[in-house]
Order: structure tokens, then C-alpha cells, then sequence
């Protein structure tokens, strides 16, 4: 992802600088990325380092590395938040190269407490226990284990607990009881299928082009009722992993994108979204690189 959305200046321009002074002012004094109630959170500050990684900004990370180091005791963090810990590890050493031995000591040690939200089925669940996983934890997981360089155990039953979310109209939840695929479970499930050697699934990619609305942006599930940033980003992600050409949606797409910027340098998630965060301006980034690659449309 981060190597896509490194292409986002292409069409950003100038707008470039608006972007990264946005995501700097994200930054809180204790070195953690603002959450959209302005206290700084692991999920919204893997956004930050990632939204700044893609712009090649420069960042001094002293004060975010010591606000990771206080939550060296992982057991305050769930699931979700381990995950991130993980990936923010490996933010902060890709602009300090000197924090590389601490980032791997804490990346496997999240490797490690991972084994706990192994699913029965062989998935994983942000609920220790569980006897089925979700697409989307399944992601979450597999970044982190290869985070911290760590094996992940029988693969090929991960690779069958996915495959068991798949929905009767070609797509994938996160809840087998649930019969209507949606957008972000398709995209999290394809993107460990095909890390698993997997990723082959045709009628998925039907399903994701048939999620765009002609006006531009996707559908988080068939009948939403507008269109959102995290679903048209991840679509076009998935979609260029499946080498589908998407390329007659690049201009409604980039009309749509356009409608959630503001000039303050963010992205809003979705129409009636009144704020702005670290976490969709990265998924604005996302989908700007995915679109500045496919061809006229």
C-alpha cells in the first residue's frame, strides 16, 4: 500500500505541501497521532507515520518512540491496537534506522501474543477464543506477524477460514452468518489470499467494479447509501492487486475523491462527515496512486 500511495503526488501537485503540514498538525505533544477525539491513538498514528512515509517527508520520531514505549506491557492493548503497535514499530524505523533492533523486540513481541486471537477455524478474531475469524483480522494479523518476521503456523487453515467467508454473490464478509459481501472483507480477504499464494478470485473483482457508482466512488456494501474514501481506496487496491483495468473509473473516481478534499490539507471519509484524520487522508493518498497509474478513462 505504502508504495502505491507514494505516487499520490503525481496528481496532488502543489497540494502536496498542504498534505503533509495537514498530517503534521495531526501530531500531538506526546508523540502520538491525534484520534478523532484529539488524544493520540496506535490506530490513528499508524496513519500519520504512513500519510508522511508516502509524501517522503522528513520526521524527527523522539517523541513518537517514546510514546510507543509506553505500551511496552502489551496487556493493556487489544487486539486491534497490537497490531498497530506493530506497524508503528515499523514506521518509526523506517525514518530512524537506528530504532530497527528496538522496533523488531517489540514487533515479535506482538508476533508472539498473537497466537492468543487464533480462531478455532484456523482464522483470526479481535476476540481471544473464538470459534470463527474475521477477513479483516486475518489482515490485521498477517501484517503483524510479517512485522516482526514471524512464521505464520498452517497457513493452509488461515487460507480455508477465508475462503469459508465467501458470500453467494462472489464476495466476502467478516461474519458467515452474514450473506451480502461487502467491500473492506472482500479487500482484506483477497489481500491475505494472495499473500498465501491464493489470490485468483475473478468473480470478487466483478463483484468490487460492480460496487462503483457511476458518479465515482464505491459502495461499502450494495446498498449503502453514499459512497466512502475507505471502500473506493481499498477497492482500487484490491482491484490493481487482481490486475483488473479499472481505468474507465479513474475520471468520476478523482471527481469523487476531489468532493472530499479540503484545503486544509485532509480528506473526509464520506459526504456527511464533518471531520477530518490521519486515517483518511492516508486512504486519499491510497487511492490518488492507484488512480494517477491506470489509464485515461
Amino acid at each position: 500500500m505504502l508504495q502505491v500511495a507514494r505516487l499520490a503526488p503525481r496528481l496532488l501537485g502543489e497540494s502536496t505541501a498542504l498534505v503533509e503540514r495537514f498530517l503534521r498538525g495531526q501530531l500531538n505533544e506526546d508523540g502520538g497521532f491525534k484520534g478523532r477525539d484529539g488524544r493520540s491513538d496506535l490506530y490513528y498514528t499508524v496513519f500519520g507515520l504512513e500519510g508522511l512515509l508516502a509524501l517522503r517527508a522528513e520526521f524527527d520520531t523522539g517523541r513518537t518512540r517514546l510514546f510507543l514505549q509506553n505500551y511496552s506491557s502489551l496487556a493493556q492493548l487489544d487486539f486491534v491496537h497490537l497490531c498497530c503497535l506493530s506497524r508503528c514499530w515499523a514506521d518509526v524505523a523506517a525514518f530512524s534506522p537506528d530504532a530497527q533492533r528496538e522496533a523488531r523486540t517489540a514487533q515479535q513481541a506482538v508476533a508472539m501474543r498473537l497466537k492468543d486471537y487464533r480462531s478455532e477455524d484456523g482464522g483470526f478474531q479481535a476476540v481471544a477464543g473464538a470459534p470463527r475469524g474475521s477477513a479483516y483480522a486475518a489482515f490485521l494479523a498477517l501484517g503483524a506477524l510479517q512485522d516482526g518476521a514471524a512464521e505464520l503456523p498452517a497457513p493452509e487453515r488461515l487460507k480455508n477460514a477465508l475462503l469459508s467467508l465467501k458470500t453467494p454473490d462472489g464476495a466476502f464478509t467478516n461474519d458467515a452468518c452474514v450473506k451480502v459481501g461487502s467491500t473492506n472483507a472482500t479487500a482484506a480477504a483477497l489481500a491475505v489470499l494472495c499473500e498465501l499464494g491464493a489470490c485468483e478470485d475473478q468473480a470478487a473483482g466483478d463483484w468490487l467494479l460492480a460496487r462503483c457508482l457511476p458518479q465515482g466512488g464505491f459502495l461499502a456494501v450494495p446498498k449503502a447509501p453514499i459512497p466512502d474514501l475507505l471502500s473506493t481506496a481499498t477497492a482500487l487496491h484490491t482491484l490493481a492487486a487482481l490486475q483488473r483495468d479499472f481505468s474507465p473509473l479513474k475520471e468520476p473516481c478523482l471527481d469523487f475523491l476531489d468532493s472530499l478534499w479540503t484545503n486544509e490539507g485532509g480528506f473526509h471519509g464520506h459526504w456527511s462527515d464533518h471531520l477530518l484524520d490521519c486515517e483518511y487522508t492516508y486512504y486519499g493518498l491510497l487511492a490518488l496512486g492507484h488512480l494517477s497509474l491506470a489509464g485515461p478513462g
